[in-house]
């Protein structure tokens, strides 16, 4: 073997190992800016679900206290109601109680 063919096969030897070597940081870097984006995109996604999360509390949280409120409106109504019928037995009821005190 010639010396020229040496220094060739040792200067493609040396070529070939710094492709792979280049081949090998350019995969490196690829799974790192993979790796960054992805986290990137992870934190927005829960940044998004977060946000969602906090509209669909606040909507949550009107529907109860309008529900709420209804409900309130509905037994105070339903409280009043009770109120004049007890009013309006009162008469009565005093008059039975009157009676049975007495023995009339």
């Amino acid at each position: 073997m010639s010396l020229e063919a040496i220094q060739t096969i040792t200067e493609s030897e040396q070529s070939a190992r710094q492709r792979v070597q280049s081949a090998a940081e350019e995969a490196k870097k690829i799974v790192s800016d993979a790796e960054r984006a992805g986290r990137a995109e992870v934190a927005q996604a829960r940044s998004e679900a977060e946000s969602k999360v906090k509209a669909m509390m606040k909507a949550a949280e009107e529907k109860a206290a309008q529900h709420e409120a209804a409900v309130m409106e509905e037994m105070r109504q339903s409280c009043e109601a009770m109120r004049r019928t007890a009013e309006d037995r009162l008469p009565t009821a005093a008059e039975l109680i009157v009676r049975r005190v007495v023995n009339v």
